[in-house]
């Protein structure tokens, strides 16, 4: 059976596995002011920057072009 994705680099990567590889790349400091939104600015957590990357789409959007910038 083929891929329902075969060109997309994100397939199969979960939003907590691209978080925590920027978080480990960047750290919470510089993330920050990469991509300047309050939950990586203030008291920073994985869970709380998840509940709000899935509930923003143009934050979302930004966390996952930055960590393909990288890849």
């Amino acid at each position: 059976m083929p891929s329902t994705q075969p060109n997309n680099p994100l397939h199969g990567l979960t939003l907590e596995a691209i978080l925590t590889r920027l978080v480990e790349r960047y750290g919470w400091e510089e993330l920050g002011l990469l991509i300047p939104v309050r939950c990586f600015q203030y008291e920073p957590s994985i869970k709380s920057s998840l509940k709000f990357l899935r509930r923003t789409q143009w934050a979302r959007e930004r966390v996952e072009a930055l960590y393909l910038r990288d890849a």
